[in-house]
Protein backbone atom coordinates (compact mmCIF):
# COMPACT_ATOMS: atom_id res chain seq x y z
CA UNK A 1 0.00 0.00 0.00
CA UNK A 2 1.68 3.56 -0.82
CA UNK A 3 0.18 6.61 -0.15
CA UNK A 4 -0.83 8.77 -2.61
CA UNK A 5 -1.59 12.78 -2.69
CA UNK A 6 -5.48 13.80 -1.71
CA UNK A 7 -7.61 14.46 -5.21
CA UNK A 8 -7.90 17.94 -6.17
CA UNK A 9 -10.41 20.16 -5.75
CA UNK A 10 -11.50 19.20 -9.54
CA UNK A 11 -11.90 15.99 -9.05
CA UNK A 12 -13.78 16.38 -5.57
CA UNK A 13 -16.30 18.40 -7.28
CA UNK A 14 -16.94 16.15 -10.61
CA UNK A 15 -16.91 12.64 -7.59
CA UNK A 16 -19.46 14.95 -5.60
CA UNK A 17 -21.24 16.31 -8.73
CA UNK A 18 -21.71 12.53 -10.37
CA UNK A 19 -23.79 11.66 -7.08
CA UNK A 20 -25.67 15.04 -6.55
CA UNK A 21 -27.12 15.79 -9.88
CA UNK A 22 -30.02 12.72 -9.83
CA UNK A 23 -30.52 13.58 -6.34
CA UNK A 24 -31.09 17.44 -7.15
CA UNK A 25 -33.32 16.24 -10.10
CA UNK A 26 -35.57 13.72 -8.53
CA UNK A 27 -35.78 16.38 -5.13
CA UNK A 28 -36.53 18.77 -8.19
CA UNK A 29 -39.19 16.70 -9.46
CA UNK A 30 -40.49 16.40 -5.49
CA UNK A 31 -40.65 19.99 -5.40
CA UNK A 32 -42.95 20.47 -8.74
CA UNK A 33 -45.57 18.43 -6.80
CA UNK A 34 -46.16 21.31 -4.39
CA UNK A 35 -45.37 23.89 -6.86
CA UNK A 36 -48.17 22.26 -9.57
CA UNK A 37 -50.88 22.60 -6.96
CA UNK A 38 -49.19 26.20 -5.81
CA UNK A 39 -50.03 27.38 -9.08
CA UNK A 40 -53.33 25.44 -10.15
CA UNK A 41 -54.97 26.47 -6.62
CA UNK A 42 -53.73 29.97 -7.46
CA UNK A 43 -56.04 29.90 -10.23
CA UNK A 44 -58.87 28.49 -8.86
CA UNK A 45 -59.55 29.92 -4.96
CA UNK A 46 -57.32 31.97 -2.54
CA UNK A 47 -59.34 29.61 -0.21
CA UNK A 48 -57.65 26.29 -1.43
CA UNK A 49 -54.69 28.28 -2.10
CA UNK A 50 -54.54 29.29 2.33
CA UNK A 51 -55.56 25.32 2.97
CA UNK A 52 -52.80 24.25 0.98
CA UNK A 53 -50.01 26.19 3.07
CA UNK A 54 -51.47 25.21 6.35
CA UNK A 55 -52.05 21.50 5.17
CA UNK A 56 -49.28 21.03 3.61
CA UNK A 57 -47.47 22.62 6.81
CA UNK A 58 -48.87 20.22 8.94
CA UNK A 59 -48.17 17.18 6.57
CA UNK A 60 -44.43 18.22 6.01
CA UNK A 61 -44.30 18.64 9.86
CA UNK A 62 -45.53 14.91 10.19
CA UNK A 63 -43.41 13.49 7.31
CA UNK A 64 -40.43 14.89 7.58
CA UNK A 65 -39.80 13.82 11.19
CA UNK A 66 -41.02 10.43 10.47
CA UNK A 67 -38.67 10.59 7.03
CA UNK A 68 -35.86 11.58 9.26
CA UNK A 69 -36.03 8.54 11.38
CA UNK A 70 -36.06 6.47 8.37
CA UNK A 71 -33.45 8.17 6.31
CA UNK A 72 -30.99 6.73 9.45
CA UNK A 73 -30.34 4.31 6.77
CA UNK A 74 -28.57 6.06 4.92
CA UNK A 75 -25.63 6.45 7.11
CA UNK A 76 -25.32 2.91 8.38
CA UNK A 77 -26.29 1.35 4.73
CA UNK A 78 -23.23 3.96 3.02
CA UNK A 79 -20.84 2.52 5.93
CA UNK A 80 -21.62 -1.05 5.02
CA UNK A 81 -21.41 -0.23 1.27
CA UNK A 82 -18.10 1.00 2.02
CA UNK A 83 -16.73 -1.72 3.73
CA UNK A 84 -18.53 -4.07 0.55
CA UNK A 85 -20.47 -5.48 3.32
CA UNK A 86 -23.17 -5.87 0.54
CA UNK A 87 -25.33 -8.58 2.31
CA UNK A 88 -25.54 -6.51 5.43
CA UNK A 89 -26.77 -3.40 3.82
CA UNK A 90 -29.02 -4.89 1.96
CA UNK A 91 -30.57 -6.16 5.85
CA UNK A 92 -30.89 -2.82 6.80
CA UNK A 93 -33.27 -1.36 3.93
CA UNK A 94 -35.27 -4.90 4.74
CA UNK A 95 -35.07 -3.08 8.34
CA UNK A 96 -35.80 0.28 7.30
CA UNK A 97 -38.86 -0.82 5.40
CA UNK A 98 -40.07 -2.32 8.47
CA UNK A 99 -39.41 1.10 10.62
CA UNK A 100 -41.46 3.09 7.68
CA UNK A 101 -44.43 0.90 8.12
CA UNK A 102 -44.72 1.19 12.16
CA UNK A 103 -44.03 5.05 12.04
CA UNK A 104 -46.95 5.40 9.31
CA UNK A 105 -49.49 4.51 11.79
CA UNK A 106 -48.98 7.51 14.63
CA UNK A 107 -48.66 9.53 11.14
CA UNK A 108 -51.67 8.41 9.79
CA UNK A 109 -53.50 9.14 13.16
CA UNK A 110 -52.31 12.93 13.54
CA UNK A 111 -53.09 13.59 9.66
CA UNK A 112 -56.34 12.50 9.74
CA UNK A 113 -57.55 14.27 12.59
CA UNK A 114 -55.75 17.62 12.10
CA UNK A 115 -57.33 19.48 14.61
CA UNK A 116 -54.61 20.67 16.46
CA UNK A 117 -52.47 21.99 13.24
CA UNK A 118 -55.86 23.77 13.02
CA UNK A 119 -56.39 25.10 16.15
CA UNK A 120 -52.71 26.54 15.44
CA UNK A 121 -53.76 28.48 12.44
CA UNK A 122 -56.46 29.52 13.94
CA UNK A 123 -58.03 28.94 10.23
CA UNK A 124 -61.07 30.47 8.65
CA UNK A 125 -63.98 27.84 8.48
CA UNK A 126 -63.84 27.85 4.77
CA UNK A 127 -60.35 27.08 4.99
CA UNK A 128 -60.29 24.65 7.98
CA UNK A 129 -63.08 22.47 6.18
CA UNK A 130 -60.80 22.54 2.90
CA UNK A 131 -57.42 21.72 4.92
CA UNK A 132 -59.35 18.54 6.20
CA UNK A 133 -60.25 17.19 3.16
CA UNK A 134 -56.36 17.77 1.69
CA UNK A 135 -54.96 16.00 4.83
CA UNK A 136 -57.33 13.05 4.63
CA UNK A 137 -56.00 12.26 1.54
CA UNK A 138 -51.93 12.77 2.26
CA UNK A 139 -53.18 10.49 5.23
CA UNK A 140 -53.43 7.76 2.58
CA UNK A 141 -50.23 8.72 0.95
CA UNK A 142 -48.06 8.45 4.57
CA UNK A 143 -46.86 4.73 4.30
CA UNK A 144 -46.35 4.35 0.62
CA UNK A 145 -44.15 8.21 0.90
CA UNK A 146 -42.19 6.82 4.00
CA UNK A 147 -41.48 3.36 1.97
CA UNK A 148 -40.42 5.47 -0.93
CA UNK A 149 -37.82 7.51 1.70
CA UNK A 150 -35.98 4.03 3.01
CA UNK A 151 -35.55 3.53 -0.75
CA UNK A 152 -33.98 6.48 -1.81
CA UNK A 153 -31.92 6.61 1.32
CA UNK A 154 -30.72 2.99 0.71
CA UNK A 155 -30.28 3.70 -2.61
CA UNK A 156 -27.91 7.14 -2.05
CA UNK A 157 -25.84 5.39 0.00
CA UNK A 158 -24.67 2.72 -2.47
CA UNK A 159 -23.96 5.47 -5.03
CA UNK A 160 -27.61 4.61 -7.45
CA UNK A 161 -29.20 7.69 -6.83
CA UNK A 162 -30.28 7.93 -10.96
CA UNK A 163 -32.83 4.45 -9.94
CA UNK A 164 -34.58 7.08 -7.30
CA UNK A 165 -34.79 10.05 -9.67
CA UNK A 166 -36.23 8.18 -12.80
CA UNK A 167 -39.55 6.89 -10.71
CA UNK A 168 -39.81 10.46 -9.30
CA UNK A 169 -39.76 11.88 -12.95
CA UNK A 170 -41.86 9.27 -13.91
CA UNK A 171 -44.81 10.26 -10.87
CA UNK A 172 -44.25 13.78 -11.96
CA UNK A 173 -45.05 13.08 -15.59
CA UNK A 174 -48.52 12.20 -13.99
CA UNK A 175 -49.24 14.57 -11.77
CA UNK A 176 -49.78 17.47 -13.47
CA UNK A 177 -52.87 16.13 -15.76
CA UNK A 178 -54.52 14.00 -12.60
CA UNK A 179 -54.16 17.35 -10.45
CA UNK A 180 -55.67 19.42 -13.30
CA UNK A 181 -58.61 16.85 -13.72
CA UNK A 182 -59.45 16.57 -9.95
CA UNK A 183 -58.48 20.55 -9.25
CA UNK A 184 -61.02 21.73 -11.69
CA UNK A 185 -63.35 18.99 -12.41
CA UNK A 186 -64.48 17.37 -15.35
CA UNK A 187 -68.27 18.30 -15.90
CA UNK A 188 -68.08 15.58 -19.01
CA UNK A 189 -66.60 13.00 -17.43
CA UNK A 190 -68.74 13.36 -14.13
CA UNK A 191 -65.77 14.77 -12.49
CA UNK A 192 -66.78 17.66 -10.13
CA UNK A 193 -63.85 20.43 -9.16
CA UNK A 194 -62.43 19.12 -6.13
CA UNK A 195 -59.53 21.97 -5.38
CA UNK A 196 -57.05 21.36 -2.81
CA UNK A 197 -58.59 17.50 -1.98
CA UNK A 198 -57.57 17.28 -5.49
CA UNK A 199 -54.38 18.04 -5.24
CA UNK A 200 -54.01 15.57 -1.83
CA UNK A 201 -55.90 12.58 -3.70
CA UNK A 202 -53.80 13.02 -7.04
CA UNK A 203 -50.11 12.71 -4.64
CA UNK A 204 -51.78 9.66 -2.30
CA UNK A 205 -52.19 7.96 -5.69
CA UNK A 206 -48.69 8.97 -7.33
CA UNK A 207 -47.17 8.30 -4.49
CA UNK A 208 -48.60 4.41 -4.02
CA UNK A 209 -47.41 3.85 -7.91
CA UNK A 210 -44.11 4.84 -6.98
CA UNK A 211 -43.93 3.03 -4.35
CA UNK A 212 -45.10 0.11 -5.96
CA UNK A 213 -42.72 0.62 -8.74
CA UNK A 214 -39.91 0.67 -6.19
CA UNK A 215 -40.55 -2.76 -4.99
CA UNK A 216 -40.25 -4.01 -8.70
CA UNK A 217 -37.60 -2.09 -9.20
CA UNK A 218 -35.98 -4.05 -5.84
CA UNK A 219 -36.71 -7.23 -6.69
CA UNK A 220 -35.96 -7.20 -10.96
CA UNK A 221 -32.76 -5.31 -11.03
CA UNK A 222 -29.84 -7.21 -10.74
CA UNK A 223 -27.69 -4.71 -9.34
CA UNK A 224 -29.60 -5.57 -6.29
CA UNK A 225 -28.74 -9.28 -6.45
CA UNK A 226 -25.40 -8.68 -4.04
CA UNK A 227 -27.69 -7.54 -1.11
CA UNK A 228 -30.01 -10.17 -1.25
CA UNK A 229 -33.14 -8.41 -0.65
CA UNK A 230 -35.45 -11.35 -2.98
CA UNK A 231 -35.84 -12.95 0.83
CA UNK A 232 -37.75 -10.82 2.92
CA UNK A 233 -36.53 -10.64 6.30
CA UNK A 234 -38.42 -10.62 9.76
CA UNK A 235 -37.84 -7.43 12.04
CA UNK A 236 -34.75 -7.51 14.19
CA UNK A 237 -35.00 -6.01 17.10
CA UNK A 238 -30.58 -5.06 16.92
CA UNK A 239 -31.00 -3.69 13.50
CA UNK A 240 -34.01 -1.08 14.86
CA UNK A 241 -32.50 -0.77 17.57
CA UNK A 242 -29.36 0.40 15.73
CA UNK A 243 -31.32 2.60 12.98
CA UNK A 244 -33.66 4.41 15.83
CA UNK A 245 -30.65 5.40 18.13
CA UNK A 246 -29.31 7.15 15.08
CA UNK A 247 -33.04 8.08 13.54
CA UNK A 248 -34.23 9.47 16.36
CA UNK A 249 -31.91 12.73 16.96
CA UNK A 250 -32.10 12.94 12.99
CA UNK A 251 -35.68 13.02 12.89
CA UNK A 252 -35.77 15.67 16.03
CA UNK A 253 -33.45 17.62 14.53
CA UNK A 254 -35.08 17.69 11.03
CA UNK A 255 -38.83 18.05 12.81
CA UNK A 256 -37.41 21.06 14.07
CA UNK A 257 -35.95 22.50 11.33
CA UNK A 258 -38.96 22.32 9.39
CA UNK A 259 -41.58 23.16 12.00
CA UNK A 260 -39.56 26.31 12.71
CA UNK A 261 -40.96 26.81 8.88
CA UNK A 262 -43.96 25.16 8.82
CA UNK A 263 -45.26 27.16 12.09
CA UNK A 264 -44.56 30.20 10.44
CA UNK A 265 -47.22 29.79 8.15
CA UNK A 266 -49.47 28.52 10.79
CA UNK A 267 -48.55 31.71 12.89
CA UNK A 268 -48.68 34.05 9.57
CA UNK A 269 -52.39 32.51 8.65
CA UNK A 270 -53.69 34.33 11.62
CA UNK A 271 -52.55 37.52 9.94
CA UNK A 272 -55.30 36.80 6.66
CA UNK A 273 -55.33 35.09 3.30
CA UNK A 274 -53.24 37.87 1.54
CA UNK A 275 -50.21 37.26 3.92
CA UNK A 276 -50.43 33.68 4.15
CA UNK A 277 -50.69 33.82 -0.11
CA UNK A 278 -47.41 35.54 0.19
CA UNK A 279 -46.07 33.30 2.50
CA UNK A 280 -46.70 30.41 0.31
CA UNK A 281 -45.20 31.95 -2.78
CA UNK A 282 -42.09 32.71 -0.53
CA UNK A 283 -41.97 28.94 0.95
CA UNK A 284 -41.95 27.38 -2.35
CA UNK A 285 -38.93 29.45 -3.35
CA UNK A 286 -37.59 28.41 -0.22
CA UNK A 287 -37.71 24.83 -1.21
CA UNK A 288 -37.08 24.85 -4.55
CA UNK A 289 -33.56 26.93 -3.95
CA UNK A 290 -33.59 24.69 -1.08
CA UNK A 291 -33.04 21.38 -3.86
CA UNK A 292 -29.52 22.04 -4.34
CA UNK A 293 -27.92 21.71 -0.96
CA UNK A 294 -29.81 19.22 -0.35
CA UNK A 295 -28.32 16.85 -3.56
CA UNK A 296 -25.07 18.29 -2.29
CA UNK A 297 -25.26 17.09 1.12
CA UNK A 298 -26.53 13.71 0.56
CA UNK A 299 -23.68 13.40 -2.08
CA UNK A 300 -21.47 14.18 0.58
CA UNK A 301 -22.68 11.96 3.55
CA UNK A 302 -22.90 9.41 1.10
CA UNK A 303 -19.49 9.66 0.17
CA UNK A 304 -18.02 10.57 3.57
CA UNK A 305 -19.67 7.40 4.74
CA UNK A 306 -18.51 5.19 2.65
CA UNK A 307 -14.50 6.49 3.10
CA UNK A 308 -15.59 5.71 6.92
CA UNK A 309 -16.68 2.51 6.27
CA UNK A 310 -13.65 1.88 4.00
CA UNK A 311 -11.33 3.27 6.65
CA UNK A 312 -10.69 6.54 5.16
CA UNK A 313 -11.10 9.23 7.24
CA UNK A 314 -9.30 11.79 5.85
CA UNK A 315 -10.82 11.18 2.96
CA UNK A 316 -13.93 11.82 4.35
CA UNK A 317 -12.93 14.97 6.18
CA UNK A 318 -11.47 15.97 3.01
CA UNK A 319 -14.71 15.83 1.37
CA UNK A 320 -16.72 16.63 4.04
CA UNK A 321 -15.42 20.44 3.92
CA UNK A 322 -15.48 20.35 -0.30
CA UNK A 323 -19.10 20.25 -0.18
CA UNK A 324 -19.40 22.50 2.65
CA UNK A 325 -17.39 24.88 0.33
CA UNK A 326 -19.66 24.30 -2.87
CA UNK A 327 -22.89 24.53 -1.21
CA UNK A 328 -21.88 28.18 0.68
CA UNK A 329 -20.42 29.48 -3.04
CA UNK A 330 -23.95 27.85 -4.51
CA UNK A 331 -26.20 29.58 -2.45
CA UNK A 332 -24.12 33.49 -2.81
CA UNK A 333 -25.04 32.94 -6.14
CA UNK A 334 -28.42 31.87 -6.14
CA UNK A 335 -29.60 34.56 -3.30
CA UNK A 336 -28.05 37.24 -5.49
CA UNK A 337 -30.57 36.13 -8.40
CA UNK A 338 -33.04 35.56 -6.41
CA UNK A 339 -32.79 39.86 -4.89
CA UNK A 340 -32.56 41.06 -8.00
CA UNK A 341 -34.95 38.86 -9.67
CA UNK A 342 -37.72 39.33 -7.18
CA UNK A 343 -40.45 40.78 -9.24
CA UNK A 344 -40.35 38.61 -12.29
CA UNK A 345 -40.04 35.75 -10.00
CA UNK A 346 -42.81 36.51 -7.80
CA UNK A 347 -45.40 37.53 -11.37
CA UNK A 348 -44.61 33.50 -12.53
CA UNK A 349 -46.67 32.93 -9.63
CA UNK A 350 -49.26 35.61 -10.00
CA UNK A 351 -50.54 38.80 -11.39
CA UNK A 352 -52.93 39.91 -8.41
CA UNK A 353 -51.55 43.39 -7.16
CA UNK A 354 -52.30 42.43 -3.33
CA UNK A 355 -50.59 38.87 -3.23
CA UNK A 356 -48.10 40.45 -5.33
CA UNK A 357 -47.32 43.14 -2.51
CA UNK A 358 -47.75 40.68 -0.10
CA UNK A 359 -44.68 38.53 -1.56
CA UNK A 360 -42.15 40.87 -2.76
CA UNK A 361 -40.53 42.32 0.90
CA UNK A 362 -40.27 38.13 2.17
CA UNK A 363 -38.03 37.22 -1.50
CA UNK A 364 -35.52 39.96 -0.06
CA UNK A 365 -35.23 38.20 3.19
CA UNK A 366 -35.50 34.71 1.45
CA UNK A 367 -31.91 35.41 0.07
CA UNK A 368 -30.28 35.57 3.47
CA UNK A 369 -32.16 32.83 4.47
CA UNK A 370 -31.25 30.54 2.19
CA UNK A 371 -27.48 30.98 2.47
CA UNK A 372 -27.44 29.45 6.28
CA UNK A 373 -30.21 26.82 4.88
CA UNK A 374 -27.50 26.04 2.65
CA UNK A 375 -24.56 25.94 4.66
CA UNK A 376 -26.00 24.40 7.13
CA UNK A 377 -28.16 21.45 5.34
CA UNK A 378 -24.59 20.24 4.24
CA UNK A 379 -22.85 20.25 7.59
CA UNK A 380 -25.82 18.01 8.90
CA UNK A 381 -25.46 16.06 6.48
CA UNK A 382 -21.72 15.29 6.92
CA UNK A 383 -22.18 14.97 10.65
CA UNK A 384 -25.01 12.24 10.16
CA UNK A 385 -22.32 10.39 8.41
CA UNK A 386 -20.05 10.61 11.21
CA UNK A 387 -22.84 9.46 13.84
CA UNK A 388 -22.85 12.62 14.94
CA UNK A 389 -27.42 13.83 15.12
CA UNK A 390 -27.68 14.80 19.22
CA UNK A 391 -25.90 17.96 19.36
CA UNK A 392 -27.11 19.20 15.90
CA UNK A 393 -30.43 18.48 17.48
CA UNK A 394 -30.16 20.74 20.73
CA UNK A 395 -28.43 23.02 18.22
CA UNK A 396 -31.72 23.32 15.93
CA UNK A 397 -34.09 23.73 18.79
CA UNK A 398 -32.12 26.54 20.48
CA UNK A 399 -31.36 28.40 16.45
CA UNK A 400 -34.60 27.74 14.92
CA UNK A 401 -37.04 27.38 17.81
CA UNK A 402 -35.92 29.72 19.86
CA UNK A 403 -34.10 32.77 17.74
CA UNK A 404 -36.12 31.79 14.89
CA UNK A 405 -39.47 31.01 15.66
CA UNK A 406 -39.59 32.87 18.73
CA UNK A 407 -38.05 36.00 17.26
CA UNK A 408 -40.45 36.01 14.27
CA UNK A 409 -43.38 36.02 17.00
CA UNK A 410 -41.81 39.12 18.77
CA UNK A 411 -41.34 40.79 15.59
CA UNK A 412 -44.21 39.97 13.52
CA UNK A 413 -47.26 40.61 16.28
CA UNK A 414 -45.06 43.50 17.51
CA UNK A 415 -44.68 42.22 20.87
CA UNK A 416 -42.15 44.52 22.20
CA UNK A 417 -42.46 47.70 19.82
CA UNK A 418 -38.91 46.79 18.13
CA UNK A 419 -39.62 48.03 14.70
CA UNK A 420 -42.75 48.65 12.78
CA UNK A 421 -40.90 48.14 9.50
CA UNK A 422 -40.19 44.01 10.73
CA UNK A 423 -44.66 43.71 11.61
CA UNK A 424 -46.36 41.04 10.00
CA UNK A 425 -44.88 37.88 7.62
CA UNK A 426 -41.38 39.77 7.08
CA UNK A 427 -40.69 39.54 11.02
CA UNK A 428 -40.74 36.01 10.52
CA UNK A 429 -38.71 35.70 7.70
CA UNK A 430 -36.54 38.36 9.01
CA UNK A 431 -35.88 36.00 12.27
CA UNK A 432 -36.43 32.63 10.19
CA UNK A 433 -32.88 33.92 8.27
CA UNK A 434 -31.38 34.89 11.16
CA UNK A 435 -31.48 31.55 13.19
CA UNK A 436 -30.45 29.73 10.12
CA UNK A 437 -27.23 31.84 9.98
CA UNK A 438 -26.87 30.72 13.35
CA UNK A 439 -27.07 27.34 12.79
CA UNK A 440 -24.64 27.10 10.10
CA UNK A 441 -22.16 28.21 12.21
CA UNK A 442 -22.37 26.32 14.71
CA UNK A 443 -22.53 23.07 13.03
CA UNK A 444 -19.69 24.32 11.70
CA UNK A 445 -17.95 24.43 14.60
CA UNK A 446 -19.19 21.07 15.30
CA UNK A 447 -18.05 19.61 11.94
CA UNK A 448 -14.37 21.09 12.65
CA UNK A 449 -14.25 19.60 16.19
CA UNK A 450 -15.01 16.04 14.68
CA UNK A 451 -12.28 16.36 12.02
CA UNK A 452 -9.86 17.36 14.90
CA UNK A 453 -10.66 14.54 16.82
CA UNK A 454 -9.93 11.94 13.87
CA UNK A 455 -6.54 11.04 12.55
CA UNK A 456 -5.57 13.27 9.79
CA UNK A 457 -3.51 10.18 7.67
CA UNK A 458 -3.54 10.49 3.86
CA UNK A 459 -5.67 7.87 1.91
CA UNK A 460 -4.14 5.04 0.41
CA UNK A 461 -4.25 2.94 -2.36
Amino acid sequence: MTASAAPSFGQDLRHIAALAWPVFVGQIAVLAFATIDTLLLARHDARDLAALAVGSAAYISVFIGLMGVVLAVGPIAGRLFGARRLAEAGQQLQQALWLALALSVPGCVLLAFPQPFLWLAQAAPEVAQRTRGYMAALAFALPAALAFAAFRGFNTAVSRPKAVMVLQLGALLLKLPLSWLLVFGQPGLGLPALGVTGCGIATALLMWVQALAALALLRRDPFYKPFQLRRWGRPRRAALAAQLKLGIPMGLAIVVEVTGFTFMAFFISRLGTLPVAGHQIAANLAGLLYMLPLAIGNACGTLVAQRIGAQDPAGACRLGWRGVQIAATGALLLGLLLFLARPAIVALYTHEAAVVAAALPLLGWLALFHLGDAVQAVVASVLRAWHVTTLPMLIYALAVWVLGLGGGYVLAFDLWHLSPALQGARGFWAAAAAGLIAAALALTGVLARVGRSHPRQTASH
